[in-house]
């Protein structure tokens, strides 16, 4: 090979490689500004989860912030979502592929700003952190504990690994990242731990970031009124929520040097939904109002959220209050954004994009065409099995008492109960540690069901001489939010009464996580209403496009197609509809299993529409609007 050759070879190489991936650049907070290469740049940004989003629809989610006059992406990390079992890790795979979609957000010409956590709450299964933490006796989670920083230094380490050389400084778009996530909330509600413990835990998680290769410009973010807690040195405090430019500004101002920049980094133009609860709206008045006076006033801002997406499988998280111990978080993360669940543009969008346009000083791009939708004829099931007979191929895990989840080495999913009797027993069935929900058997008859939402825990029962009392047990998502996310342990976690009396012995547990779709391919069809049953079928579609199953003739459950997991659906509403996108489904034979947990009626078909029924409660009580 001559010289020549060589050399030419090497230009068209160089000239392969993208090139903002060549350029490296600087973001810095100077004078409270931020400076991108030494230039004054305001931050325009929309919040969405690569983990809500299936992976083939990033590029046109993106696209779609971009259109909207946005010049920046900010997503949170989830710990859990990555960390799949101890010691078992995944960025690779599908939505996994963090780095991915980092690079992607650069390719469609938006910055990235990253929340690591490791604690993220954002309505997602216990706050991102990975459920078997909870089997050390000596860890304490979101504390100065050495045994949770030990676990916290080896996640920021393997997420380090793999976006730490996209940020701006090595040419990559991610410009800033959080330490820890609305840390002074948490430090409010746990008063029984001194103020210096928790800025010790806040401390060392930004030393992690550090070490592990993150560069900042660091941040933190908490409500105006609660940075004491959640500040720290080195980072730049943003506020939550915040309207008004003066408070923000005081707030920044003593706690960075008495200047900014001024950032509000969840700007909230729609809100959460739990189970059981109107679906929640944000004028959109009330939206362009607040983003005009960020622009008018330079104000920095995020809108949480932009995208929502939505909590495939068993990725949604849960409240708590005073009324309700548990309020479980629908599957639909749509959350009143400007872009939907499904990628459409809102009328708040629309609204907010002529905003922009109006004020930013770079061109906005055209909207990119929605993706298509379709209806799917009726799918009739061919198959219906009673998941009671799974249990002649699960081992029951034996013990004296009914142990938890974690006890079981299981995160998600279903635990069914069992327990024979000898005499005949009859009272007041008490289960004060249900965690969550239960549907509940005697000899193979429901006979009611148990509620941790309702804060249900009682039922009378009935059992005859030598009869089985059974109870299917669903976590129905870890708390994500509050001082009660030490408290997550999921299953049935203190003794069963009966009339009284602690039913001791004889316990057996049969684990069902439905973490992948079971292999029904040698159970016979055989269905009774009342018990638990899994439909099947299969059907074909012609062109693939996004579709909505229609739930609203079902009762609880979750719902598998090609594999996927689409999530809870519950006849409580307000969520009526899962979404199914249409890059899960095939030209041709498509296959759909349905686990229906209350089986009151016997079903035959499965129903698809052509939109989104987020806000029909049974109990037909009116949408809320909601002032975050």
């Amino acid at each position: 090979m001559t010289i020549l050759t060589r050399s030419l070879l090497a230009l068209l190489l160089l000239a392969s490689l993208p090139t903002q991936a060549q350029k490296k650049h600087t973001f810095i907070i100077k004078d409270g500004q931020f400076l991108y290469d030494g230039k004054p740049t305001q931050i325009h940004s929309g919040e969405m989860h690569y983990a809500r989003v299936p992976q083939p629809y990033w590029r046109h989610r993106l696209k779609m912030m971009k259109a909207l006059g946005l010049n920046t992406v900010a997503t949170y990390v989830f710990w859990n979502y990555h960390n799949t079992a101890p010691g078992v890790w995944d960025f690779k795979t599908g939505n996994h592929n963090v780095a991915q979609f980092v690079k992607t957000a650069q390719e469609e010409g938006l910055f990235v700003i990253l929340r690591p956590g490791p604690y993220a709450c954002a309505e997602w299964e216990f706050g991102g952190y990975p459920w078997w933490l909870q089997k050390n006796k000596d860890l304490v989670i979101r504390a100065n504990n050495q045994p949770f920083l030990d676990s916290c230094k080896v996640y920021i380490n393997k997420l380090a690994g793999q976006v730490k050389d996209l940020q701006v400084s090595k040419g990559g778009p991610i410009i800033m990242t959080q330490v820890e996530n609305e840390f002074g909330s948490y430090v409010d509600q746990r008063k029984d731990i001194p103020l210096e413990e928790h800025r010790k835990y806040n401390a060392a998680i930004k030393q992690q970031l550090i070490e592990a290769g993150f560069e900042g410009p660091f941040f933190t973010s908490d409500a105006a009124g609660l940075f004491e807690g959640g500040a720290t040195p080195g980072a730049l405090p943003t506020a939550n929520g915040e309207g008004n430019v003066e408070a923000l500004k005081t707030a920044v101002n003593q706690y960075h040097g008495s200047q900014g920049p001024y950032m509000v980094a969840e700007y909230y133009p729609g809100w959460l939904d739990h189970w059981g609860e109107p679906f929640v709206r944000v004028p959109t008045e009330q939206v362009t109002q607040q983003v005009e006076t960020y622009l008018k006033n330079g104000i920095n801002f995020n809108f949480y959220m932009v995208h929502g997406g939505t909590n495939f499988g068993f990725t949604s998280g849960a409240n708590y209050s005073k009324e309700h111990d548990i309020q479980p978080d629908i599957t639909s993360y749509d959350y009143d954004a400007l872009i939907s669940e499904p990628g459409w543009a809102t009328p708040k969008y629309t609204a907010v994009r002529a905003l922009m346009q109006k004020y930013v000083k770079y061109a906005v791009p055209a909207v990119p065409a929605q993706l298509p939708v379709v209806t799917i004829p009726d799918i009739i099931l061919e198959k219906s099995v009673d998941v009671f007979d799974l249990k002649n191929d699960i081992q029951p895990v034996r013990s004296i008492q009914p142990l938890s989840f974690e006890e079981l080495n299981q995160g998600s999913g279903y635990v069914l109960y069992s327990r024979r009797f000898g005499p005949a027993a009859q009272g007041q069935l008490a289960v004060p540690g249900l965690r969550d929900y239960a549907t509940v058997y005697v000899n193979g008859q429901l006979v009611g069901e148990l509620n941790r939402q309702d804060n249900r825990y009682t039922l009378p029962v009935q059992i005859p001489a030598n009869g089985t009392l059974e109870l299917l047990v669903e976590n129905m998502g870890r708390i994500n939010y509050g001082a009660e996310i030490v408290h997550n342990v999921k299953g049935i976690i203190e003794p069963v009464t009966l009339d009284g009396s602690v039913l001791i012995g004889d316990w057996q547990m049969y684990k069902m996580p439905f973490d992948k779709v079971p292999d029904l391919t040698r159970y016979i069809s055989k269905n009774k209403e009342g018990r638990p049953a899994l439909y099947t079928a299969s059907f074909d579609v012609m062109q693939p496009g996004d579709t909505f199953l229609d739930m609203r003739d079902w009762g609880k459950g979750i719902v598998f197609v090609n594999g996927h997991n689409l999530g809870r659906y519950w006849k409580i509403g307000p969520q009526q509809t899962l979404y199914v996108p249409g890059c899960w489904l095939t030209k041709g034979k498509n296959e759909v299993v349905v686990f229906e947990q209350q089986n009151k009626k016997l079903q035959q078909a499965l129903k698809t529409v052509d939109k989104p029924i987020l806000d029909e409660l049974l109990s037909a009580k009116p949408a809320k609007t909601s002032t975050p």
